[in-house]
């Protein structure tokens, strides 16, 4: 059992609280997820994080069972395919009798079905067989709607259950630890008497807000889709004329694997139609393509017009050893190699085997998309200075560098006076130390170069708007400092 929590802060609304429940679960990502929304509040929280781990979003209606005369106070919850919990504590300290307790019952069932008629209509629920399935809703009271939510997913064939809430009472753990693989909450404030109490904006969510994120969501899923079979047309046209150089016109979505210093690194390459330049995401620990906030700020720089690759440093064993996350050469060399690939047009033949954590067979080292297009790093955390430290390698053909909220000092003195590409360096107000760092390093800097303090922000951007702020800055850097394809772009 594995619990991720931190302390006690409000949200502005669920679509916050959505945001920075998904920038603590960039672990779980990836193709075999799936997360599951308990309607009708936990939806807009888990429409976030679905988008941010581009993830299929389905919903599992339950029911809580409310006291008579108390009836925010749950006794119990029911679900779909018959799932019925109880809380024997409540119902005795409540007196409540069996009589009241099935009148309580008929009613939620009555509204469960209708409730699940209305969202999901004739559609099944997600296949979540063999998959890792996130539970997500808007807070955790007594617990027992989530755990009828947790039994009907393993019962539907979940390999894992991860439940996800904004907020929870301190014990909540105790509660639930036997119903999922994983608990993941942001605050676990005490005291607790309400979940709506840590929520500026609590309004109730209408079944019109329900339709329209699920719609929203099935959409994403369907254009997915077409990505996908776009990619494998244009993968089709390569293999019937392996001669013919990949167009500017072509967009891409893919997964692909890129062979460094003896290990084989997951990536996720993005390249918009007609793309000017390519960004590649440095993330000091493993999975960094499915971090949440790469995730969002690549999505940005894709409808800038730049293509993006969203790569892991380490394999996921080598992710265990915390001492490899601060290994700046390990990493840096990692990222160069990487690097050097996207316009070198290396021949080398297809590696054997999978993706991890996927299904799909690796990618060629080449990447075709990519060449010619100039090259940017973005680096977060370690993964900053490891950035900074392939620019300092390649030269010239580092084109730009962002750093966010990243370890620019790791890199060292020398390295840092090495490096010639404009060099951005966005760290939050309120991450004193760290932003104490990034003035030292910034200081060592030769090139041209920028300290960017965004406000109110922490170290993980988690405040409203302030990774928006971040992914403004980055793209304005890399659209000034990143030439027009065919103007002189180097090769690494």
């Amino acid at each position: 059992m594995h619990v991720t929590g931190t302390h006690f802060t409000h949200f502005a609304d669920r679509t916050d609280a959505g945001r920075r429940l998904a920038a603590r679960l960039g672990h779980v990502g990836g193709p075999g997820t799936v997360v599951v929304a308990l309607p009708r509040g936990g939806v807009p929280v888990a429409a976030v994080v679905a988008r941010a781990l581009d993830a299929p979003l389905d919903i599992c209606v339950i029911r809580k069972l409310g006291v008579p005369y108390q009836p925010e106070l749950g006794m119990g919850a029911i679900g779909e395919d018959g799932v019925r919990v109880l809380n024997e504590q409540v119902i005795r300290l409540a007196s409540v009798t069996d009589g009241q307790l099935a009148e309580v019952e008929r009613r939620e069932r009555a509204e469960l079905e209708r409730r699940a008629r209305r969202y999901r209509g004739d559609r099944p629920s997600a296949d979540v067989r063999g998959r890792t399935v996130v539970v997500v809703d808007d807070g955790i009271a007594t617990g027992s709607t989530a755990r009828a939510a947790c039994r009907i997913v393993r019962a539907r064939g979940a390999a894992r259950v991860v439940l996800a809430v904004p907020v929870a009472p301190r014990d909540w753990t105790d509660r639930l630890e036997e119903v999922a693989d994983e608990l993941v909450c942001v605050d676990t404030p005490s005291p607790f008497f309400a979940i709506g109490e840590f929520y500026a904006d609590f309004s109730q969510t209408e079944d019109a807000e329900v339709l329209r994120l699920l719609s929203e969501a099935r959409e994403r899923e369907r254009e997915r889709g077409r990505e996908q079979e776009r990619a494998r047309e244009k993968e089709r046209e390569r293999e019937s004329d392996p001669g013919s150089p990949a167009t500017a016109s072509a967009g891409v979505d893919r997964e692909l694997v890129l062979p460094a210093a003896g290990v084989r690194l997951a990536g996720r390459l993005t390249v918009p139609p007609d793309a000017r330049g390519v960004v590649v995401f440095a993330h000091g620990s493993g999975s960094g393509r499915h971090s949440p906030r790469n995730r969002y700020v690549a999505e940005y720089l894709n409808r800038a017009g730049l293509a993006t690759l969203l790569f892991d440093l380490l394999t996921e064993a080598e992710e265990a050893d915390r001492r490899n996350v601060f290994d700046v050469g390990l990493l840096g060399s990692r990222l160069t190699s990487v690097a050097r690939q996207l316009n070198s047009g290396s021949d080398a033949p297809p590696e054997s085997g999978t993706v991890p954590g996927t299904d799909a067979p690796p990618e060629s080292a080449t990447v075709p998309e990519t060449r010619g297009l100039p090259l940017g790093l973005f680096g977060a955390s370690t993964g900053a200075a490891a950035a900074l430290h392939t620019a300092a390698e390649l030269g010239p053909a580092v084109r730009a560098v962002v750093s966010r909220g990243g370890r620019p000092d790791l890199a060292g003195a020398e390295v840092l006076g090495r490096v010639s590409a404009p060099t951005l360096l966005v760290v939050g107000s309120l991450d004193t130390a760290v932003l104490d760092l990034n003035r030292r390093a910034g200081s060592r800097l030769r090139c041209e170069s920028e300290l960017s303090v965004v406000p109110h922000a922490t170290h993980l951007f988690e405040e409203p708007g302030t990774l928006d702020q971040v992914a403004e800055l980055a793209r304005n850097w890399f659209l000034h400092h990143l030439p027009e394809r065919g103007s002189g772009a180097g090769n690494p």
